[in-house]
């Protein structure tokens, strides 16, 4: 890359765990203006860059946008795929508007779905088959969508997809990993399916790679090969855990995140439940490396459960309190919400 200013580049979620690691990375090689709904939250921000505090579906994102070469958007509002939707849309039409040449905006590994028949692993050239119950995921392939309209509507745009999987570091985790690993203790299918998680770090890299590149395109961001399920189950620890049939745990879960009982959506039961895991070799090929492995991102990211002190009668025990108290509390929250449907009817009739 160039010396420092020579290229400009527009961060959005500058202030989180991704956006961090991305201005540091940037800073010493571009002029760096970081966007996030958050001010910067350690010490000073890297020189030359600069940090604005503002939220992409409000500010005018025309004036932040100018004379910028690269728009990097990572912002995420997950789980309010509404902000996530207008905010999107928002990025690429004003990156439009500008004339940027190149946009590089994370989408994630859950666009392919989570379904028995996956190939393991999933390659770019697999459809997107978002899972429909999950809006995250659709959320998602509607970004990638809207960029690659925008890459057709001008001469000379390119831009960089990147497709990683379950993102975690020190005490810092995404959204979609802290609700997996909430979820895991619950599963729907007989087996669990292999996963992958990846480090920040190693996210941060691959979207530095891409402003230097500029490569068009879509890539998988992930380590080398995957984790069993079976080991992911031990490096969790002995928790408790509960298997159900899909239907009733989907069916479970969406009465829980209706009625505000459970973070975790419905629709990642599926996720769960069946195998996502993807290829990196088409980002190796730019020369991007892992440097830590799935089990060393993992590791690095969680603490050990304090549960391996119990003994197995115990935590046998253990799981069939938790899981009678969760079933229970779900089909209480099931029966008042079909109360309160009953009753607004009531007061109509």
């Amino acid at each position: 890359m160039s010396d420092a200013g020579d290229c400009r580049v527009v961060v959005t979620g500058a202030s989180g765990a991704l956006g961090r690691r991305t201005v540091a990375a940037l800073a010493s090689s571009c002029t760096v203006i970081g966007i996030d709904r958050r001010p910067w939250p350690f010490g000073v921000v890297p020189a030359p860059a600069e940090h604005h505090v503002g939220d992409l579906t409000v500010i005018d994102l025309d004036e932040r946008f100018a004379g910028a070469d690269v728009i990097v958007h990572l912002a995420s509002a997950a789980p309010d795929t509404d902000v996530d939707l207008e905010a999107d849309r928002r990025v690429v039409a004003a990156a439009g508007r500008r004339g940027v040449a190149h946009l590089v905006v994370v989408s994630s590994a859950t666009v392919y779905g989570a379904r028995p028949d996956n190939p393991v692993p999933l390659t770019e050239e697999h459809v997107l088959r978002p899972t429909a119950s999950f809006a995250y995921a659709v959320v998602k392939a509607e970004l990638e969508r809207v960029t690659a309209e925008w890459r057709r509507s001008g001469p000379g745009r390119t831009a960089t997809v990147l497709r990683p999987t379950l993102t975690v570091a020190s005490a810092e985790h995404s959204w979609l990993a802290r609700v997996f690993h909430a979820d895991a203790p619950v599963r729907a299918s007989p087996t669990d399916p292999p996963v992958q998680f990846l480090h920040y770090d190693d996210l941060a890299a691959a979207v530095a790679l891409a402003v230097a590149v500029r490569p068009d395109g879509s890539f998988n961001v992930a380590p080398d090969g995957w984790m069993s399920g079976a080991r992911f189950q031990e490096l969790i620890g002995p928790a408790p855990r509960v298997r159900i049939a899909e239907p009733v745990a989907a069916g479970l879960a969406a009465v829980g995140w209706r009625s505000r009982l459970t973070d975790v959506p419905p629709g990642l039961v599926r996720y769960g439940s069946h195998p996502w895991v993807v290829a990196n070799d088409r980002l190796r090929g730019l020369g991007w490396e892992p440097s830590f492995s799935n089990e060393e991102a993992y590791v690095a990211a969680h603490e050990a459960n304090p549960l391996t002190e119990l003994t197995p009668k115990r935590r046998q025990e253990l799981a069939l309190s938790v899981a009678g108290g969760s079933i229970l509390a779900l089909v209480l929250a099931a029966v008042a919400v079909a109360w309160r449907v009953w009753f607004r009817g009531r007061g109509r009739s």
